[in-house]
């Protein structure tokens, strides 16, 4: 058992740890070697001397000389010679130096305690180290023969001088389940300080284990925020496959669907030893051709040690690695090209710095030291002394002001990681579940003050699963993993010198505690990004659907894949990446772009617009041209044509239309309650007394001349004036179907938001179109009926006979309005407006015209036709011919 460090004390503590780099490969290995050499043969036949590279500069074979190597690369390189040296320095110098902070963490702990006189009044506690080989036929050793002697006889060594009251182990999973299940036999108290291992918290199958690491229950929340802080949307996962691997790749999915992060390909790896790297090299193509430059690593050092290399050296060419603190990025090449293939955000849990711990790491050396047999290994080695065979070694070539902190850029000693400060709290933890069951003990008197007493490790468990403290630093220790709080992080960055120095710089922290928004900081100007670039990289499947756009989902991808469709019309997107578009309100369209809305001009048809203002100056001169042919009728109303024409019919058709004329103004201008139903009352009444007294005229027209022969039933119709009834009764239906309008559904105002891009269309809605065809429709029928009458009397004399013009009024009157229906359900807004004020002049003009035209003609040019004494000199005239 010469292989250890040891420091004495009355109460031990035993630590297995793989600290292989320092140890020789003796006699015994012998075969291990030989399996090695088969398997380096059988890489160097195949033709991958590159990988060999990638190990040799990684720092997993690195006592050949750089030079050296690149040599054995060259053409007169000898088969027979490499392939035995390199096979006979891979378990010699298989890792690097920095597990050695295991020993100095569980040194300054051990001491620092023993310089409190609050702890352990009548007690002082050593260490036993030993190294432990992360092989399953190999692992056993030490810890065999630590545990029943030198004799490996199981339960026949009754090692009554064993001072060790409980063991530390770590920090890979495996070597703990493996040792936890020897120790577990014997109720020995077994403390982890590795991350995590959800195998290891099965409390049956390890009685006597407790893990100081806090368990990870944040970490896939900490990992996605960093995500979604550089807008990471399309990531990769690579995790081990082990129960941690699969509970943590749960947790990072669940997550990651709740923050609409995809994943762009999963991969389980899990440990085979050096000839796995050829299984790795199967997933080059998945991480390296996948559009995703982000990468989530998940794993420990031990069970992904081959894929450490593989992804320093080969996979990851320009990704972002976002990996936990369990990784060990100092196995890194030592001839190290300045910059980066890619870049490490690494997830530490945080611990406060332990204050002493640098001065105390200064001041070790092997002087101090002495049965640190490690330590004198890597001080020989590290700084160049002669190396004896024997233990008994001298010091002659050795600086004597040489120290740890000359190393420090290769490896890291001066920094505690987070395994160092687990060992540092499972110390105290130990301390102080001692310290408590010696107050206990001696309360009752059981143990009393015998210093030579070591107590039970056994006795020791209930102790330590109540245990609760805060150590040195402030920070609180629980060993109890159902108390233990959620873990804060550090977020690590390592920046890269050449020569393979480095660099750890702390970007920012994440912490479940604060509130939801702040629960990350960082100082992104701070991240060591790839080489020729100072911005983050983009991890999307897809970019960004700019406003105006939103996403439509490819068939058969993730949610994160999919392009970027326009808006509909009069809908708008005033966000990245929005999932539906929204419909701006009716008062507001959306722009060109449709990215916002724009309120709404207000259109309708306006005094001031150039078709109102043409429109209503039509319908006053129509009605001034009405008014002026009512002032010629009243003037000339002695006039024989006058008379004949009934006169009070004219007066009354005249006055109709003059209303009819000015009706049409209601619908120019901005709408309004009573404007709106006053257009169609007023346009409906005003129409059928004009059209009704056109029929009365016609009716008038036909009893004249049917009322020649005396005593016909006609001439007294004429003479009683019953023509005349048929503008009131034709009138009262009209106002009574108005009247039904407006009681049941009457026009209101309304708004038209679609028929016009840009306006919202303000207009009178008619409210009952029932309603408003029944008033069309009688209207229409009314005005049939006087077109058939008329056309039927077109044949009477027509010396007075104003039926010819009725029938070519009524003509009109009808091919206005029947044209009027299509037009007007084609036409929109205000265009709409325009044609029925156009339909309304037009056919009130065709029954001025027509009818009075001609009439004002004989009035005005013709006076000596407008007597009846002309009348009766031409029928004279006539008969004597």
């Amino acid at each position: 058992m010469k292989q250890r460090a040891h420091m004495d004390g009355d109460v031990m503590m035993t630590g297995f740890f793989p600290l292989y780099a320092l140890e020789n490969a003796h006699s015994n290995f012998d075969a291990s070697r030989q399996e090695e050499n088969t398997l380096l043969t059988t890489v160097w036949s195949a033709g991958v001397l590159d990988i060999l590279s990638i190990l040799f500069k990684s720092g997993w074979i690195s006592v050949l000389s750089y030079d050296l190597f690149w040599r054995s690369n060259a053409q007169y390189v000898d088969e027979k010679w490499f392939i035995p040296a390199l096979g006979e320095m891979f378990y010699k110098w298989m890792l690097i130096f920095k597990n050695y902070q295991f020993v100095l963490a569980l040194a300054f702990a051990i001491e620092e305690i023993n310089k409190n006189p609050d702890l352990l009044h009548n007690f002082s506690l050593g260490f036993d180290m030993y190294n432990i080989h992360f092989r399953a036929w190999t692992m056993f050793k030490n810890p065999f023969t630590w545990l029943f002697g030198k004799y490996k006889i199981p339960n026949y060594s009754c090692m009554r001088e064993r001072r060790s009251i409980a063991v530390l182990t770590g920090p890979s999973g495996i070597t703990s389940d493996q040792i936890g299940t020897l120790l577990g036999l014997y109720r020995f108290p077994q403390l982890t300080m590795g991350p995590f291992d959800h195998a290891l918290s099965d409390h049956h199958n390890f009685p006597a284990l407790y893990q100081l690491a806090p368990k990870d229950t944040s970490i896939a929340t900490a990992m996605v925020s960093l995500l979604l802080y550089f807008s990471w949307s399309w990531v990769g996962l690579l995790t081990s496959q082990d129960e941690n691997g699969s509970w943590v790749l749960a947790e990072l999915k669940e997550e990651m669907i709740k923050n609409r992060v995809c994943v762009a390909y999963e991969l389980l790896i899990s440990s085979k030893g050096v000839s796995h790297i050829f299984k790795l090299m199967e997933v080059y193509d998945k991480i390296n051709k996948s559009s995703a430059n982000v990468l989530i690593i998940y794993g420990d050092n031990e069970s992904l040690l081959d894929l450490m290399v593989c992804i320093e050296q080969l996979l990851i060419k320009g990704k972002v690695c976002i990996m936990n603190s369990q990784w060990d990025l100092t196995m890194r090449r030592k001839y190290f090209i300045l910059g980066s293939l890619h870049v490490p955000l690494i997830f530490s849990h945080h611990h406060t710095d332990l204050s002493g711990f640098t001065d105390f790491i200064k001041a070790v050396n092997p002087s101090k030291y002495p049965e640190d047999i490690f330590l004198a290994r890597m001080w020989f080695l590290s700084f160049n002394c002669s190396d004896a065979d024997s233990d008994c070694v001298t010091w002659d070539n050795c600086p004597h002001e040489a120290s740890l902190d000359w190393l420090s850029g290769y490896i890291s000693v001066m920094t505690m990681s987070g395994d160092s400060y687990n060992i540092y709290n499972a110390v105290y933890a130990v301390a102080q579940a001692l310290h408590e069951m010696l107050l206990q003990q001696t309360e009752d008197h059981t143990m009393g003050n015998r210093k030579g007493t070591v107590p039970s490790p056994v006795q020791l468990h209930p102790f330590l699963k109540n245990i609760q403290f805060y150590n040195p630093a402030g920070d609180q220790v629980i060993l109890d993993e159902k108390r233990k709080l959620e873990p804060e992080y550090d977020i690590l960055n390592i920046w890269n010198f050449p020569e393979g120095l480095q660099l750890t710089v702390k970007l920012g922290k994440f912490s479940p505690y604060a509130l939801h928004d702040n629960q990350l900081s960082l100082s992104e100007d701070m991240v060591e990004w790839t080489i020729g670039t100072a911005e983050s990289p983009h991890s999307v499947c897809s970019e960004n659907c700019c406003p105006g756009f939103r996403k439509s989902h490819q068939e058969g991808k993730a949610d994160c894949c999919f392009d970027c469709t326009l808006c509909p019309e009069n809908e708008i997107s005033n966000e990245t990446d929005m999932e539906q578009c929204m419909k701006c309100p009716d008062h507001q369209y959306a722009n060109t772009q449709r990215d916002h809305c724009l309120l709404r001009a207000e259109s309708f048809l306006a005094f001031g617009d150039p078709l109102g203002m043409a429109l209503a100056c039509m319908a006053l001169c129509f009605s001034m041209l009405a008014a002026a042919v009512l002032g010629i009728f009243v003037k000339h109303q002695d006039t024989a044509i006058v008379k004949a024409n009934n006169r009070a019919l004219s007066y009354i058709l005249l006055i109709s239309l003059i209303f009819c004329f000015l009706c049409s103004l209601l619908f120019i201008g901005r709408p309004n309650t009573v404007t709106c139903i006053l257009q169609q009352i007023t346009f409906g009444v005003a129409f059928t007394v004009s059209v009704s007294t056109v029929l009365a005229k016609t009716v008038t027209v036909v009893l004249a001349f049917k009322a020649t022969s005396p005593g016909r039933k006609m001439r007294r119709l004429l003479v009683s004036g019953a023509p005349n009834l048929i503008i009131p009764i034709c009138t009262l239906i009209q106002v009574t179907l108005c009247g039904l309008w407006l009681g049941t559904y009457p026009p209101f105002v309304d708004t038209d938001a679609h028929s016009e891009h840009g306006h919202i269309i303000i207009l009178c809605n008619k409210g009952s179109l029932t309603a408003f065809y029944c008033v069309l429709g009688y209207l229409g029928s009314l005005a049939m009926a006087s077109f058939t009458v008329a056309f039927l009397a077109r044949n009477l004399p027509d010396t007075f006979n104003e039926a010819k013009f009725l029938t070519f009024s009524m003509l009109v009157f009808c091919s206005v309005w029947l044209t009027f229906l299509p037009v007007y359900h084609s036409a929109k807004g205000k265009v709409m407006v325009a044609v029925e004020v156009f339909s309304i002049l037009a056919s009130g003009a065709g029954l001025l015209g027509c009818i009075f035209a001609p009439r004002c003609y004989n009035i005005l040019l013709m006076l000596n036709r407008g007597s009846l004494h002309g009348f009766r000199d031409k029928r004279l005239y006539s008969r004597r011919n």
